[in-house]
């Protein structure tokens, strides 16, 4: 499984902030897709947008066991909130508790983060936006 690559794209959503929320990833393996979401009661549009990510990398972590550490992952989200804090470096403010787990779940990694316009043309992204947004509106 040396190099295998891995491709996820997620999105959170929230009617209204905070509110109803949902989170969806799409998670690509040689042209395998699967797609995970859930929801949240009571939630903000960044904690969904984290919780896709967090949930993500701990269906990996099940999926692919031991083996994990051997995957090169690319998370695409349209949260320039996460993809720069991880990528600059930015200060971690608010939502702490889901930074931490989100840390812990990708310590000993291979990921690039990536950001992707949202609500634009990557099908993968949209894909993952009108997840989300179902799932919140299920609540």
């Amino acid at each position: 499984m040396q190099n295998r690559k891995i491709e996820i794209y997620t999105d959170g959503s929230c009617l209204g902030n905070p509110g109803p929320g949902g989170w969806a990833a799409i998670i690509i393996d040689e042209e395998k897709e699967k797609e995970i979401s859930g929801n949240k009661k009571d939630s903000t549009n960044n904690r969904m947008e984290m919780t896709a990510i967090v949930e993500a990398l701990k269906y990996l972590h099940k999926t692919y066991k031991d083996k994990v550490n051997e995957l090169q992952i690319s998370i695409h989200s349209d949260s320039n909130l996460i993809i720069q804090t991880i990528n600059q470096g930015w200060k971690k403010k608010a939502n702490t508790d889901i930074w931490g787990e989100m840390d812990k779940q990708r310590a000993w990694l291979n990921i690039s983060w990536n950001w992707v316009k949202g609500h634009h043309t990557n099908k993968y992204n949209n894909r993952a936006d009108e997840l989300a947004v179902k799932r919140a509106k299920e609540i």
